[in-house]
């Protein structure tokens, strides 16, 4: 576990499935693509530039392909920035951000929202993710799932989080059934605990483990959480930063922003090229190459980053440009409405009860995200 406030979200159980060749070996390898990476970028050019510390929440992954494009592509020098990604730390990338180890973290809304209940400071930046892309899954030769309802009386694999649990109750009670179901930690991966017959479903998410499944198994049996009740998009990953660093820092992030924004756009227009540069800056995580080009093939099919079609257009026509905003390429926007949905079902459902309050704080998802920089012109 990452601490007592990872504790409390259920995004951390997907943060924390291994890959199905991978494990605790690929973390450490991780670390040593993160300091790899950051030597990597350390050129004459940029060598007195100001840094930002970006630390990631998983294994590098398609999720990220927009920093280590940009970074290979001088996308950040352009801006003026030097960016070094680092490691996800066992403290969880939200902790990093907080406590000064990293200048912006790899989060998500809701994970912002539970921290800052406990006194932290974090705001979302950039919003990548536009569509729901988790899902809950049992093995397919496991022929009595059928739906949610299934559920009933199973066994979660799970990190013990709060707010995992209200999202499986709620699929669970909309397919039909009581919402009742039993838990056990996970152990080297989800799908390891799953095949070894100690769990009956977990989560994970639909653009790589998804991907993963189809291409080198185990087959899944998968249910979409918004699609059996759960309101808004539980999902929406970007960068956090802390508002307190960011009040000095004004410039360095929308830097950041821009550039960053400007890599997941190539990516979308040049998948092929961007997975292998995944693949080659991510040395140490072993990345298959085929999984990284069908994991980005799913996303631009899916317009899970925006409209794949519209984003691309925009990249095309601003390409040779020496630098480009956010604004410019339409993407990293979060959408507050869709937010605050979700954010009310956990209020609803205690998930940001403390030891002082039954129910928390209600999150505010107009405070916990800032549109500022990707809309900047």
């Amino acid at each position: 576990m990452r601490g007592s406030r990872s504790s409390s979200r259920w995004h951390k159980v997907f943060r924390r499935v291994a890959a199905l060749a991978a494990g605790a070996a690929m973390l450490v390898g991780v670390a040593a693509c993160g300091n790899a990476s950051s030597s990597q970028t350390s050129s004459s050019a940029s060598k007195n530039l100001p840094t930002v510390n970006v630390m990631l929440d998983w294994t590098p992954n398609t999720n990220h392909i927009g920093m280590y494009v940009a970074q290979k592509l001088g996308y950040y020098t352009a801006e003026g920035i030097k960016v070094n990604i680092l490691p996800v730390s066992s403290a969880g990338a939200e902790n990093a951000v907080e406590t000064g180890v990293a200048d912006l973290g790899f989060s998500t809304l809701s994970n912002v929202a539970a921290v800052d209940n406990e006194g932290s400071h974090l705001q979302l930046i950039f919003d990548l993710t536009q569509k729901p892309v988790a899902m809950w899954c049992a093995l397919a030769s496991n022929k009595s799932i059928k739906t949610p309802k299934n559920f009933d009386g199973g066994t979660m694999v799970t990190f013990g989080s709060a707010e995992q649990k209200a999202i499986v109750r709620e699929m669970i009670k909309d397919a039909g059934g009581t919402g009742k179901f039993k838990t056990v930690t996970v152990g080297t991966s989800t799908f390891q605990t799953l095949t070894s017959g100690k769990g009956t479903f977990g989560g994970f998410y639909k653009t790589w483990e998804g991907i993963e499944s189809k291409l080198y198994g185990p087959k899944l049996t998968c249910f979409d959480p918004t699609q059996w009740g759960v309101p808004g998009n539980p999902n929406e990953l970007g960068y956090a930063v802390n508002t307190k660093w960011e009040a000095t820092h004004k410039s360095e992030i929308q830097a950041f922003v821009n550039a960053t924004a400007r890599g997941y756009a190539y990516a979308l227009a040049h998948p092929d090229q961007a997975s292998q540069i995944l693949v080659d800056e991510a040395k140490t995580a072993d990345l298959r190459i085929k999984l990284v080009k069908a994991s980005m093939q799913y996303i631009i099919d899916n317009n899970i980053w925006g409209d794949s079609k519209t984003i691309v257009a925009n990249y095309t026509k601003t390409e040779k440009d020496k630098t480009v905003t956010a604004s410019q390429l339409g993407i990293g926007k979060t959408n507050i409405q869709e937010g605050q949905s979700y954010l009310n079902f956990l209020y609803e459902n205690k998930v940001y009860a403390t030891k002082n309050s039954a129910m928390g704080a209600k999150p505010d998802a107009s405070t916990l995200a800032n549109n500022t920089y990707v809309e900047a012109k």
